[in-house]
């Protein structure tokens, strides 16, 4: 009877243990805290650094928004995008506003929020490529440019195109539109709202053009989200509530505007 009962408190004691353990790893949030954003930084109109240094775009605006709705201070900071998610597993901050597709390999990772726009991909040629057919056969011997660990590279890996072609990665998503218009690269692949508002803004891109149809979901994606931990459920409701709040007073589509001329969802 005695050694039952020295069980039971042991198991008790155990319970107790493990939920003050998962206390104290799940931080609650007050109004007076600082949430702490990653973006990533070289992604304009998305997230970049102005002549100053300082991080400026859509991202960025929508985390400012966020935390100013949330009566929060706000810390954003900019990462690379192959090492964005484990900054966030390793608590280097608290979420990342970074047009991060909410694809089924990163929902093992992190927990998303309701997605804050849609997104879908295409190639840019130059006008001159004779490049229409996009495929894995089309792009044969081709050499396409296209982020490192970008859904888009998950997406051309997924489908084959390196059997087919070169893919060229890189670090960031403006050093494979340089290369496309300096003909090292015959293509690049990316998300078309970026490419719009970004890329055929430049004078270097009047000789280059969408080519083929518009990609998304799948390995693409449904939209982009904001992500946290998994374990962190707080934090993805009251940034939920945050987000619809802003889309309803208008503060979204305040922003949206500044950098689109069109819907992003």
């Amino acid at each position: 009877m005695l050694i039952c009962l020295l069980k039971r408190v042991g198991q008790l004691l155990g319970f107790a243990a493990t939920a003050a353990a998962l206390t104290m790893s799940t931080p609650v949030y007050s109004a007076s805290d600082t949430l702490r954003v990653a973006t990533e930084g070289t992604y304009p109109p998305w997230s970049f650094k102005d002549s100053s240094g300082n991080l400026q775009g859509f991202d960025v605006d929508i985390a400012n928004a966020l935390c100013a709705q949330l009566k929060m201070k706000c810390q954003i900071v900019a990462q690379a995008w192959d090492g964005i998610i484990p900054g966030l597993q390793a608590n280097r901050y608290d979420a990342i506003v970074a047009s991060m597709s909410t694809t089924p390999a990163r929902r093992k990772q992190v927990l998303f929020t309701n997605k804050y726009k849609e997104t879908t991909s295409s190639f840019i040629v130059a006008k001159d490529s004779g490049i229409k057919d996009v495929t894995p056969v089309g792009l044969k011997g081709k050499r396409i440019g296209v982020q490192r660990g970008s859904s888009q590279h998950q997406w051309l890996t997924a489908n084959g195109y390196e059997k087919t072609a070169t893919l060229v990665l890189y670090d960031s998503t403006r050093q494979p539109e340089l290369d496309l218009v300096a003909g090292r690269v015959d293509a690049v692949i990316g998300n078309k709202a970026t490419f719009y508002a970004d890329f055929f803004k430049r004078p270097e891109s009047k000789d280059f053009t969408f080519v083929g149809p518009e990609f998304k979901g799948g390995v693409l994606g449904e939209g982009n989200a904001i992500a946290v931990r998994l374990d962190d459920s707080d934090l993805c409701n009251r940034l939920n509530t945050a987000l619809d709040a802003i889309i309803k007073n208008g503060t979204y589509d305040q922003i949206r505007k500044k950098y689109f001329p069109f819907p992003l969802m």
